[in-house]
């Protein structure tokens, strides 16, 4: 049987668009913060409704992300077999496709979740979408830093699905994954400089070098494994959180100090590929610790069965 194909474009096209496996580690995070706002189970209908919808904004944005690189994307060997960089989807099917999945995702949100989470993601989808991938991409080598922000929001977005509010703990968590973005990133940004610097890209190893970037790598990976502690330090979570995050922040600091000695040329994709692994243990590890809670084995605060600060209405 032949593939499916869309005006010339097989359906992995378009999903390829959509950067699937960043929209999964967006849905882990989203569905830990699910899951930590309430001290039970998450009602069904939110965890479906809710992911579903998450997925679908994502995805769109990236959709976005892929049209306004495509020049980029072809002039760097990372990327340049993506499906708009060589023409597989032309920009109007890419625009409407993004446009189909947002505007579901947004209904799904919307009206099977609450309004506070669609609001959410949509803020999300105009910061990556829009703000990063059209202006601070190629304005200034803090890009990372700044855009990170918009990435770091799904445990937000989980947490507002369940609660129908934004607390402190949602926060923290958003504060985690803004700590860890600079350190994964600038590392695979340290393997691609001379791509970056092909695509007239600002990235920080382009514009002030590798020494200055690893120094940062360094100093972002101190204040993310400080940052990994605060749920253990306010009450948040319990002994197991603890033992995880400062063996998984030890793990990463390795690797910052590797980075740093630069005596390893395979040290920079080491960091990225454990910088992924890095947030998926930690949030895990986070959830499991969550549920001792709940059974009574472990310390820690649980969370109200209902919402304090109630955003229904913004």
């Amino acid at each position: 049987m032949s593939e499916l194909t869309i005006a010339g474009a097989s359906w992995r096209d378009y999903l390829e668009m959509t950067k699937p496996r960043v929209v999964l580690l967006m849905l882990l995070c989203a569905l830990v913060g699910m899951f930590l706002a309430v001290p039970g189970m998450v009602p069904w209908n939110v965890l479906v409704f809710g992911l579903t919808g998450i997925a679908l904004v994502a995805g769109s944005a990236a959709v976005v992300n892929h049209i306004a690189d495509a020049e980029i994307d072809a002039r760097m060997a990372r990327t340049r077999a993506r499906p708009v960089a060589t023409g597989r989807v032309d920009t109007t099917a890419a625009l409407t496709f993004s446009a189909v999945t947002g505007i579901a995702g947004m209904v799904v949100l919307y009206f099977g979740v609450n309004p506070l989470t669609a609001w959410l993601n949509l803020a999300s989808w105009i910061g990556y979408g829009l703000i990063y991938t059209l202006f601070l991409k190629r304005a200034t080598p803090q890009n990372i830093v700044i855009g990170g922000l918009f990435g770091a929001a799904p445990p937000l977005f989980g947490w507002a699905a369940v609660s129908n509010s934004i607390e402190p703990g949602a926060l923290l968590l958003v504060l985690i994954i803004f700590a860890w973005t600079p350190p994964h990133f600038w590392a695979l940004a340290l393997e691609r400089k001379s791509e970056y610097e092909t695509a007239d890209i600002p990235m920080l190893p382009v514009t002030h070098g590798d020494a200055y970037t690893r120094w940062h790598i360094l100093f972002y990976t101190l204040i993310l494994f400080a940052g990994s502690l605060l749920p253990f330090v306010i009450g948040m979570s319990g002994l197991l959180y603890l033992a995880g995050a400062t063996a998984l922040g030890g793990g990463f600091l390795y690797w910052a100090v590797v980075l740093l000695r630069n005596r390893n040329p395979r040290a920079p994709m080491e960091t990225f590929r454990y910088s992924i692994l890095y947030l998926m243990l930690l949030f895990i590890v986070l959830l499991v610790d969550h549920y001792l809670v709940v059974a009574g084995i472990g310390t820690g605060f649980l969370p109200a069965a209902e919402p304090t600060i109630s955003l229904t209405g913004v």
